[in-house]
């Protein structure tokens, strides 16, 4: 069980490293990789509103981070990290050549991790 945790936790600090090089990137490393052109930004699914590839980053963060701190007092630490790695991720655009803030965007981190918190509170709740 512990080897698992360890694994866990060091896939959340991976990830977290993936997800802040890809969002202080000035253009779209993505993009590159895909397309051969930084301009241009893969689209997982059609933006519904909010931007859905900044919604899926965030609750695949969130997931990691809720399985790897288990513990409601470092689940609370957790929640505040990441809405706080939220807002300055996207509030860094501001400065970022090639890049520009989007509210879209921000609401789609923040609705990522309101999902995954309420799954994590009904489980809590009820299993």
């Amino acid at each position: 069980m512990k080897i698992i945790n360890k694994i866990l936790v060091l896939g959340f600090y991976f990830v977290n490293l993936v997800l802040i090089t890809l969002y202080l990137y000035p253009g779209s490393i993505l993009g590159y990789f895909f397309y051969k052109n930084i301009r241009m930004q893969p689209q997982i699914t059609k933006d519904f509103i909010i931007s859905s590839n900044h919604f899926y980053a965030f609750i695949i963060l969130s997931t990691l981070g809720v399985f790897a701190y288990r513990d409601k007092k470092k689940i609370r630490y957790l929640i505040i990290y990441l809405f706080l790695l939220s807002i300055i991720l996207e509030a860094l655009h501001i400065i970022i050549p090639s890049r520009m803030f989007q509210w879209s965007d921000f609401f789609g981190n923040i609705l990522g991790i309101i999902f995954v918190i309420i799954i994590y509170k009904v489980k809590d709740k009820y299993v």
